[in-house]
């Protein structure tokens, strides 16, 4: 077994994506949003942000215009674009935001990897 520490920061959110249900119990779109909030956080603390630039970098690469709406309503936005936020998600759709959250945050990380 991997030791988590031993990981880079996008090993170790892939492993999360795989497994987030052993980290968060039931893996919904508000839970891991929120893990992700608080991981980010957390790195911080140490100097090393998770999330820093990905909400710059969602609307440079797939919005295309400024938007004051946080990373996690950009990710739904782009996962379905022709949903109502004001309606609930089906179990489909929340399916559809986690996989595209994941998608796109390996992509930024894998992005900033390279340009260090």
């Amino acid at each position: 077994m991997t030791d988590p520490n031993d990981l880079t920061e996008r090993e170790f959110i892939a492993l999360f994506a795989r497994r987030s249900g052993m980290y968060i119990g039931r893996p919904d779109v508000r839970g891991v949003t929120s893990f992700l909030n608080g991981y980010d956080a957390a790195a911080r603390r140490s100097g090393r942000p998770l999330l820093d630039g990905f909400h710059e970098w969602l609307i440079a690469n797939y919005i295309g215009h400024q938007n004051s709406l946080a990373w996690c309503a950009l990710i739904e936005s782009i996962a379905l674009p022709d949903h109502d936020r004001a309606d609930a998600r089906t179990p489909e759709q929340e399916s559809r935001v986690l996989k595209v959250l994941f998608d796109l945050l390996d992509k930024f990380l894998a992005e900033r990897e390279t340009a260090e």
